[in-house]
């Protein structure tokens, strides 16, 4: 499933392309995400990607209640793959209630029944995936083209998915080469990612991947808030702790000064420090 990932965001752009999302009657004020885990961590890249460009706030909530501030000016999306994520239909729920205009994202479950029956935009996905952990393409990709057609982002973001998927079609071979040595180097380690805060989705995905994957515990943290608090905590050696780097040659020059003394720092007291840097030219294709 991992290896089909650019033939799913290539599904996931025809799907989106195809959407029918209607605009707002009231002037929305902001963009309200309920998701959890696989369908969660979509919005938080979706966020990373438009924090420049959309031109009202994007919210990610992960929990049972909705804030206060949803009302009639607000857009919520519901994302659960299943459709049957427990914490996201509790939350539509309210936000239904409160007037809120509702898109939903889901291969079917009650979050499409309660589209239907309330007359709600929706888009449905395929639900021949078994994994909703590897179907980030579909909630990820889905969302950027609710954005767009809603008029909050531009079309810029297609042509960076098509980048993408061709740099993921080119480097297969070198990406699983780079993953089998990462993977060795991470065998009955700790291990901890540190980012810079522009692209902490990765750190998150990374962490809840070796999590569900590999049912091991991990954590992660992002510059330069690590440097505030975290760096004061290594202060022992330990051989077990593998220290992951993701590094962006395009990242604040203050954050990548940053990145070199905590690097510095950190490898004096763990028992070994990698670092990965990423590829491509936009911020969606690195």
């Amino acid at each position: 499933m991992v290896k089909r990932f650019p033939d799913q965001l290539i599904d996931a752009i025809q799907i989106g392309e195809c959407a029918l999302i209607n605009k707002p009657n009231a002037k929305a004020t902001l963009v309200y995400v309920s998701g959890m885990g696989g369908s969660g961590i979509g919005a938080d890249f979706v966020s990373s990607f438009i924090k420049s460009r959309c031109s009202i706030p994007y919210l990610v909530n992960k929990t049972y209640e909705s804030p206060s501030y949803i009302n009639t000016e607000s857009i919520v999306i519901a994302s659960s793959y299943s459709g049957n994520t427990e914490e996201t239909l509790t939350n539509i729920e309210s936000c239904l209630a409160k007037g809120a205009k509702l898109i939903c994202i889901a291969s079917g479950g009650k979050l499409i029944e309660i589209a239907e029956t309330n007359n709600l935009d929706y888009i449905k996905l395929p639900d021949h995936w078994s994994s909703p952990r590897a179907c980030l393409g579909y909630s990820l990709v889905t969302q950027l083209f609710v954005l767009n057609k809603l008029g909050f982002i531009d079309s810029e973001f297609k042509k960076e998915l098509e980048d993408t998927i061709n740099l993921l079609k080119e480097e297969t071979e070198a990406i699983q080469e780079k993953a089998k040595h990462l993977a060795a180097s991470l065998h009955n380690k700790l291990p901890i990612i540190y980012s810079t805060d522009r692209i902490e989705p990765v750190a998150v995905r990374f962490r809840q991947q070796i999590n569900e994957n590999a049912k091991r515990l991990c954590w992660h943290h992002v510059l330069p808030e690590m440097n505030h608090n975290e760096l004061v905590g290594w202060r022992e050696n330990k051989a077990e702790y593998c220290v992951i780097f993701l590094r962006n040659s395009d990242d604040n020059p203050r954050n990548q000064f940053r990145m070199e003394l905590t690097k510095e720092i950190v490898s004096h007291f763990a028992g070994s420090c990698i670092e990965v840097y990423s590829k491509g030219n936009s911020l969606i294709e690195r």
